[in-house]
């Protein structure tokens, strides 16, 4: 895996939500679903225990940075054809 980067915000949203550098690397190692609308950000998502995790973040050839971490119970939304 490319070298990862944390910003401040990421860090910050990670304390605050309990949401651990692990679940982190696991999301993006081994996402259920990754969002690509966005040319330069991208959001890995994965269910864990009935909430999806998102992990916003960009990507380049040498690392990977961080930049936001959430869980909501909202999945379909962000999911389709979940239900």
């Amino acid at each position: 895996m490319k070298k990862l980067i944390f910003i401040q915000h990421a860090l910050d949203r990670m304390k605050e939500r309990l949401i651990t550098e692990d679940l982190v690397i696991a999301t993006l190692n081994n996402p259920d679903n990754t969002d690509c609308r966005n040319e330069k950000r991208k959001i890995a998502q994965r269910l864990i225990q009935g909430k999806l995790l998102r992990i916003i973040y960009e990507e380049n050839d040498d690392f990977i940075i961080v930049v936001s971490a959430y869980c909501t119970s909202k999945v379909s939304k962000y999911i389709r054809g979940y239900e």
